[in-house]
Formats: C-alpha cells, sequence, structure tokens
C-alpha cells in the first residue's frame, strides 16, 4: 500500500496529517542528518537503509522520517507501536517480512515508542533485526541509552533529531497556509509574520503541535472581502490554555532541573530564573524546583552562607502557607539568593570522605574517654574518664591532639577544608587558629 497517496489529501485528516513531506525535498529541519551528504540522505540516495534509533522530541519527523526512507529505497514498511504490539503482533510482521523477502523486497519496521519494548517483545524481535530480516527504525522520545535494551541497541545507529527553530516553523505553517492541494490554501487565509511567530513559539519546536494550533486558530479567523485574516486577538483561546510542554518523567523535564541547578552554582542568576520560569510554565510542579534548591544550599553553597539553607527552607513553608501564584516568588527569593551567594562544596565533600573513612573502617574504635559511664561497671572501665568538657577550657577549647576525638587506631585525616569565600573564611581563621591551639598544647606536653 502506498502510504502517500491514501490519506494525505483527505480533508478529514487533521492538517499535520496531511501536510506531512513525502519526499526529503520537502523535509524541514534536521540539516544534519537530511542534509547533503549527510547519513540518511545517504541512505535514501544508495536505497540503502540500516538498522537506526530515531531519538527526539514529539513533532520533529521520526514518523515521517521512516516512510521516507521507506519509500525511496522501495521496501516494504510494517509500523508496530511497542504500547498496543505484543509478541504476536511482532510474529506476524516477521512472517509477512519473510514472505517480502522472497520476492526480493526489504522489509523495514518502524517501531513507534521503542523504549516501552518489554523483554518478550525485545527477545521475539532480537534475532530478525541481528539476521538482517528485519531492518529496524526506532522512534523514541526517552534516552535510549537508559530504555532501551543494550543488545538491540547495539545492532542500531541512534540519531539524535532537535526540536525545529523558530524559523522552520514559520516555513511549515506559511506551507499549510498556502498549499491549496493539501492545506488551508483554498480559504486564502491571511497571516502576518508575527501572528504566526506567536504559534511557533507556543509549539516549542514541535511541527505537529504547531499545524495543530494553526489549524485550530483558523476556526477564529476574522471575514475580509478577499478571504480570510488571522490576527492575534484569534489566538488567544488558543494558546491561553496548551497543555504541559513535557512529559513529567521525559528528559527534558529533567534538563531544565539540571539547568536550574547548573546555573546557581555558576552565581548565573538571571539564566537559573529563566529556567526556573520555563520549568513552571511548561507544568512543572514548583516543589520540585524548591526540593533542588534544598540540596543546593548544602552541596553548592553551604557554610559560605550557613543563612541559604533556613531561607531555602522558610521558601518552602512560604510556598505551602501561601499557595501557588505567591509562594512562587518565595521559591523565587531563594533561588536568587543562593545564585548571588558565595559557593562552597566544602560539606559536599567532606560528607563524602566521611562516608568513604566509615565505610573502609566498619569496626572503628570510639575513645574511651567519649564513652557514656552510666553504671559502674563502664565507669571502672574507663569510660568517661579524661573527658575535657570544652565549655570549662580556656577559649572554649579542649586543645591537644590527645583530645581531638578521632577514632583509635586510624590517622587523623582533614575532612572538611573550609573554603575562602563567606563565612567559611572565617571558619578557616577559627579552625587554623585552634590547630595553632593544639601545637602549643602539644609542644607544651
Amino acid at each position: 500500500m502506498d502510504l502517500f497517496s491514501q490519506s494525505h489529501a483527505d480533508e478529514a485528516a487533521p492538517l499535520a496529517f496531511r501536510m506531512r513531506p513525502r519526499r526529503l525535498d520537502e523535509y524541514l529541519g534536521q540539516t544534519a542528518l537530511v542534509g547533503p551528504g549527510k547519513p540518511l540522505r545517504r541512505m535514501a540516495e544508495t536505497a540503502t537503509v540500516r538498522s537506526m534509533i530515531l531519538w527526539g522530541p514529539p513533532g520533529t519527523g521520526k514518523t515521517t522520517l521512516a516512510e521516507i526512507l521507506a519509500r525511496e529505497s522501495g521496501a516494504e514498511l510494517e509500523h508496530l507501536s511497542a504500547v498496543m504490539a505484543g509478541v504476536k503482533e511482532i510474529r506476524a510482521t516477521v512472517e509477512r517480512a519473510r514472505l517480502s523477502q522472497a520476492q526480493g523486497r526489504r522489509t523495514l519496521l518502524f517501531l513507534d515508542e521503542i523504549h516501552r519494548l518489554n523483554k518478550s517483545q525485545q527477545d521475539a524481535l532480537l534475532p530478525h533485526v541481528e539476521s538482517g530480516l528485519l531492518t529496524l527504525i526506532g522512534a523514541t522520545t526517552e534516552n535510549p541509552s537508559f530504555e532501551v535494551n543494550s543488545a538491540l541497541l547495539s545492532r542500531a545507529r541512534v540519531y539524535v533529531l532537535k526540536p525545529l527553530d523558530e524559523a522552520a516553523l514559520l516555513r511549515v505553517l506559511r506551507q499549510a497556509l498556502e498549499d491549496s492541494h493539501r492545506g488551508l490554501g483554498e480559504r486564502h487565509i491571511q497571516a502576518d509574520d508575527e501572528v504566526l511567530r506567536l504559534l511557533a513559539r507556543a509549539a516549542g519546536g514541535d511541527a505537529r503541535r504547531a499545524l495543530g494550533l494553526l489549524e485550530t486558530a483558523c476556526d477564529f479567523t476574522t471575514a475580509e472581502a478577499d478571504g480570510e485574516r488571522l490576527d492575534a486577538e484569534g489566538l488567544g483561546e488558543v494558546l491561553g490554555h496548551q497543555a504541559s510542554a513535557f512529559d513529567k518523567q521525559g528528559d527534558h523535564y529533567y534538563d531544565l532541573l539540571s539547568a536550574i541547578h547548573k546555573s546557581v552554582r555558576s552565581s548565573r542568576v538571571d539564566a537559573a530564573l529563566l529556567y526556573m520560569a520555563q520549568f513552571i510554565q511548561g507544568g512543572g510542579d514548583p516543589l520540585d524546583v524548591i526540593r533542588r534548591l534544598a540540596a543546593i544550599a548544602s552541596e553548592d553553597v553551604g557554610n559560605a552562607d550557613p543563612r541559604a539553607l533556613p531561607l531555602v527552607m522558610a521558601a518552602w513553608d512560604a510556598y505551602l502557607r501561601l499557595g501557588d501564584y505567591e509562594g512562587q516568588r518565595a521559591i523565587a527569593q531563594a533561588l536568587i539568593h543562593l545564585a548571588v551567594a558565595p559557593k562552597s562544596n566544602a560539606i559536599d565533600q567532606a560528607w563524602k570522605q566521611a562516608k568513604a573513612q566509615a565505610a573502609a573502617h566498619p569496626t572503628l574504635a570510639v575513645p574511651t574517654y567519649l564513652r557514656n559511664a552510666p553504671t559502674k561497671l563502664m565507669e571502672s572501665l574507663g569510660h568517661g574518664q579524661g573527658y575535657r568538657y570544652a565549655h570549662h577550657e580556656p577559649h572554649g577549647y579542649p586543645a591537644g591532639s590527645r583530645h581531638d576525638c578521632w577514632p583509635e587506631g586510624l590517622a587523623p585525616t582533614r575532612l572538611y577544608q573550609p573554603s575562602d569565600y563567606g563565612q567559611e573564611a572565617r571558619f578557616k581563621q577559627l579552625m587554623e587558629w585552634r590547630a595553632q591551639l593544639d601545637a602549643e598544647a602539644d609542644g607544651g606536653a
């Protein structure tokens, strides 16, 4: 069956389906893959398609590429969804592929949402991809390194598709308005570039979404003598209630959280604010941001600004008390404070070293002078004897290495290394002064 003659001109089909490119020359975006001399272009020109996984966000043309490659290579295209298809469907596809092979025709299997394949599906599919009976074209919005079986992944090349930029989306929208056969050309709809830019920006790099928004927006055109006009006012109902820009379990969700964290760590307050706004306006939970900020307060600011963690916790509490609208500003306040504050990862590094020391020496003995002596027996064993109460000591500090509280049988190690920034600079001075007191006490002994 010719995939390109059955429904593309069907007026009942959605605009995005009707406008789907039929040849690589019509395909917009992904020039790193389909441009002159690029991998997928060469596959189409030589009619030699290799197994691949197309990884990219929705609406970047994964299904379209599979259809074009099948058509230009003269291969049969089988289309399965990992959500709907089971082992039975895979086996039926294999049998059809064998019949096509007997007639001298290759079979491309387009497997949508390949990251959802379960083990039994993978086991049923793998030998036929390995033998070459099926050329696999997998499509996924999730990182295949984490989601696809390593055996299957090793037999396919991964190609990354990027969201379409604004210029490409504007071309898609213009083509849809001008194409009289598959698009909206017969309606003679006029739309200024700024109106189309609003649609392109709302689509977030997704061509399918852009065309869907355009199709809905064209229900709100105003009549003119020579046709119809789509203006900014007509977009209000369309753009005012858009769904989340990302899946809360998807890569983009965590990419934005990562961008917030790294921007704060780098003291780039404006970038951090922008990513936070994008995250929340895209449907992200503001509490996910405040949780990340709480981690940053200890991991990246630490004692360089001891106020950081209490401020974050106060912002967390304010969000829960004030509600979402007012609470978002409290989170933004905490984010700005963390981004501007001096930075130190000394707490994080010290804690990692402490855990490593504890893991390497699980049977370390607590010095007897630090042990409790709640009974006469324990007291007779020396528990608590020799302990010096800090508040009774000069400077509030029991000086001398014999009272360093370090475990018996392990050489002392400096785990916490304060930085030269913010309050930690003061901490460093205090620690160096106490070390001097130790040296003087040890010399005096």
